[in-house]
């Protein structure tokens, strides 16, 4: 990898629509270096496919990549609006450990007070979960599902050393579930958290330009 001139770039990645607009219309400023906010589409493949398309560009080679968006909630007694803070994500071809959570938790109580925090394990899945599923997927460990955070941070590893996060807003859970992961009704509260986030992101890519002591 070519040394990095200038401020480090930060990719953050989503995968609706809906999402998008969230990150566009939230707070821009504070970026600590430049900023490219990615839909992708859905699904790991397209996560997948996005990712490595953008991070060809010598410009963000050295990009710190946060894959976010909504999430559905494993564990019992998760709301929607409830943030996960992944620790690792998952899928059945890897897991890739995420960097600074212990920053993302804190900046994220400070961005949106009141709101719960999970940590833990984030698995990936390519079709919506529903119903039993969910506690089968409990019970490896995790504590939320999406179809694009593992794919975006393993294809975000593959194209070199990089540090990496996935933070997801819970659109649905256990005693809260919507028709289909997509359904905004029902979770206006997760949209208003999702456009709440961006300085937390914004002061986790700068905690990883400081001087390691």
């Amino acid at each position: 990898m070519n040394p990095q001139t200038g401020p480090s770039p930060l990719l953050i990645a989503c995968a609706l629509g809906i999402e998008h607009l969230a990150l566009r219309t939230g707070d821009r400023g504070g970026a600590g270096g430049p900023v490219t906010v990615l839909r992708t589409g859905m699904g790991p493949k397209a996560a997948e496919r996005s990712v490595a398309r953008v991070l060809a560009d010598p410009a963000l080679e050295a990009a710190a990549v946060l894959a976010t968006g909504f999430c559905a909630g494993l564990a019992p007694g998760m709301h929607p609006g409830d943030l996960v803070v992944a620790e690792e994500t998952r899928d059945p071809r890897s897991t890739v450990p995420c960097v600074a959570t212990d920053r993302l938790v804190k900046e994220l109580a400070r961005a949106v007070p009141g709101r719960t925090v999970h940590t833990g394990p984030l698995t990936g899945s390519d079709h919506v979960v529903r119903g039993p599923e969910r506690a089968d997927l409990l019970a490896t460990g995790a504590i939320a599902v999406d179809m694009e955070s593992a794919a975006t941070l393993l294809s975000a590893v593959r194209t070199g050393p990089r540090p990496v996060a996935a933070v997801r807003v819970v659109v649905d859970a256990p005693e809260h579930e919507l028709v289909r992961i997509g359904t905004v009704r029902g979770g206006i509260s997760a949209f208003r958290v999702l456009r709440s986030v961006l300085p937390a992101f914004f002061e986790w890519h700068r905690s990883l330009l400081l001087p390691r002591r």
